[in-house]
């Protein structure tokens, strides 16, 4: 079982579950309890001004989230999550959305700037859900307005979405 400290730092993980095209991410597992795992963890919880670091085979899930990185950074300004970094080739997510329909998400590195509500995914990401796919070297999403930028790096950016579920045709009587 994990310690007060390290879980309150491991929740701060949890704004993950804002990443985009997962607006709809499953809005009860904010609400659940989350569980940290990793081969190595380093943290300082005395110091308002800190870094903890979760290395190796870090597991992090929460109700239907599941991240996997070989490293995750947690740093602190003034006693508040200031920015969670995540690494590995790759670092992995995956979500049941709200919907029921799964969201899946990797990327070489994921930032979570919590104060900015900003997260970056860098170095191969790709996005993938029911409703479409977005993937290249880097994108950035303000939680905040919506707004989501990828490319004007001079890399490609892929985007493909799927059309709406439709009706079944319905039998004119004949």
């Amino acid at each position: 079982m994990s310690s007060p400290s390290a879980r309150g730092t491991a929740l701060a993980l949890a704004c993950l579950l804002l990443v985009p095209g997962l607006a709809a991410a499953r809005s009860a597992d904010r609400n659940q309890p989350m569980d940290l795992e990793s081969d190595h963890q380093d943290c300082n919880v005395a110091d308002e001004n800190s870094k903890c670091v979760f290395s190796g085979n870090v597991i992090i899930r929460q109700g239907t989230l599941d991240v996997r990185a070989s490293r995750a950074e947690v740093l602190r300004r003034g006693g508040d999550v200031d920015q969670v970094v995540l690494t590995g080739k790759q670092a992995t997510m995956r979500q049941e959305l709200d919907d029921g329909t799964m969201m899946n998400a990797r990327a070489d590195r994921i930032v979570y700037e919590p104060r900015k509500e900003i997260l970056t995914l860098t170095g191969n990401f790709r996005i993938e859900s029911p409703r479409g796919s977005n993937s290249g070297q880097r994108m950035v999403y303000n939680m905040a307005t919506g707004q989501m930028q990828s490319g004007g790096d001079g890399t490609r950016v892929r985007t493909v979405i799927q059309p709406r579920a439709q009706a079944p045709a319905k039998d004119g009587g004949n």
